[in-house]
């Protein structure tokens, strides 16, 4: 702008030096022509005796000019260059005539200020809508380009946060995603199910489609994993109610055949009706199992909570099944104190029961099962110990699951449904319990769970 300005006038001061230049060329002009041919030849003489001083007058008025006329756009220019454009109004020092200008460029930061603010909270509310997302949420341009992220898609993608500005399809390693993402970019809608890093991810992708043209891709990320692991728990334990029913079912009608046929003699009839009786037991036991798990994974609860003396609803369950641990040659013992808890006495009930039954089930002769029930400061305990077959270690984290048997032959020999620890696991849930296993093999069991109070 300096440079124009002194451009500008130094044109105006050279107009003003050629006018000048032609007005002195004209009234010499006039003299000459005004005077006798002998005193034009002597003011001829004198005046190109006086060429080279008006050259040099010429030339330092010319270097003058230059010079007044670079000092003169300095000062104008500079209240210009001074302008605090973020503060306009704090421009007091500016020409008067620049007034409206800088009004309106207050106009316009007020405007652009209002816009930034506006934006800076919308971006503020969306990181912290979607920072606080379980799911993870991904936010791309047409090309596939990262244009916002959501910690959990981070978390998710085991990709680098600062990943925005980046093509996706080359930080992701999934050849599902990146054909999803294909698809997306040619306006179809989809999802594909991915596993990363052991887990299983759904993803959904939904372009945004304007005037036929795709302007933006949202991917949706949703961690599947619990939900996979229950319909696999559901698929198994439907194919082993399917198998543990069968089996008694086919006994139960085989011999049922056989007397309806009269093809059993006399002396074996109660034989076959006992068997029928057993088998019928064992599948009545079986669907009660079910029923009870039934209700503990959709987190029925009849019973209200309650004050309860875990001692004494221990002291319960061993009397009931003192003649069972007689008949099957094991002491059965219980050590302990009062100890008050709040919580569902017919679960409870259930925990202690199942315990001390597998407890008896999976024992030797002379063999020994003990309860203890503890009053600590922080939480009541209970535990059962037996002197039985032991678990090997490799079998210890799967024993609480549904149908699972150590030694299959002997549990179905003693009549167990295989749902007894599964019940024991969904009731310790239910009352936020811990369960603590110890098992040696040919040495026995501890388990210990631990309510908190």
């Amino acid at each position: 702008m300096t440079r124009s300005i002194f451009r500008s006038i130094c044109l105006v001061a050279t107009l003003i030096f050629l006018g000048a230049a032609i007005l002195t060329v004209s009234i010499l002009f006039a003299c000459f022509s005004s005077v006798s041919a002998a005193n034009t030849e002597a003011l001829t003489r004198v005046l190109c005796g006086m060429l080279p001083l008006i050259a040099v007058i010429v030339v330092l008025l010319i270097l003058l000019t230059l010079l007044l006329a670079r000092r003169l756009a300095r000062h104008i220019v500079r209240p210009l260059t001074r302008l605090d454009l973020n503060i306009p109004k704090s421009n007091t020092h500016v020409y008067e005539e620049l007034t409206p200008l800088l009004e309106r460029i207050a106009s316009q930061q007020r405007k652009l200020h209002e816009q930034s603010a506006e934006l800076q909270r919308k971006k503020t509310e969306f990181e912290t809508a979607t920072n606080h997302m379980t799911e993870g949420l991904v936010l791309l341009n047409e090309q596939g380009i990262i244009l916002a992220i959501n910690r959990s898609a981070v978390k998710l993608l085991g990709i680098d946060s600062y990943c925005i500005g980046q093509k996706l399809v080359a930080i992701s390693t999934s050849p599902e995603m990146n054909e999803l993402l294909s698809r997306a970019q040619r306006g179809e809608h989809g999802q594909t199910t991915v596993s990363l890093g052991g887990q299983e991810y759904q993803i959904n992708a939904s372009p945004t489609v304007t005037d036929n043209t795709v302007a933006g891709i949202a991917l949706l990320i949703f961690d599947i994993t619990e939900k996979e692991k229950a319909e696999k728990m559901r698929r198994e334990f439907t194919a082993n109610v399917s198998h543990e029913l069968k089996t008694p079912l086919h006994t139960i009608s085989g011999y049922a055949e056989l007397l309806s046929g009269g093809m059993v003699k006399a002396e074996d009839v109660p034989q076959f009706s006992e068997r029928i009786y057993t088998e019928a037991r064992r599948m009545i036991a079986l669907v009660e199992d079910i029923i009870k798990l039934s209700r503990l994974d959709e987190g029925s609860t009849e019973t209200q909570r309650e004050s309860i003396d875990l001692y004494a609803l221990a002291n319960e369950t061993v009397k009931s099944l003192s003649q069972v641990a007689r008949e099957a040659d094991i002491k059965l013992t219980l050590n302990g104190a009062p100890t008050s808890m709040f919580g569902i006495r017919q679960f409870l009930s259930i925990i202690i029961f199942n315990l001390c039954d597998n407890a008896i089930k999976y024992n030797r002769a002379g063999g020994n099962v003990t309860v203890t029930v503890k009053n600590l400061p922080e939480c009541a305990v209970l535990s059962v110990r037996d002197t039985g077959i032991g678990i090997p270690e490799e079998e210890q984290e799967r024993i609480f699951e549904r149908f699972y048997r150590v030694d299959k032959s002997h549990s179905k020999a003693m009549g167990g449904t295989g749902l007894g620890l599964s019940i024991v696991k969904h009731a310790a849930k239910l009352h936020n319990a811990q369960i603590k296993l110890h098992s040696i093999p040919d040495v026995g069991t501890t388990v210990t769970v631990f309510f908190p109070k």
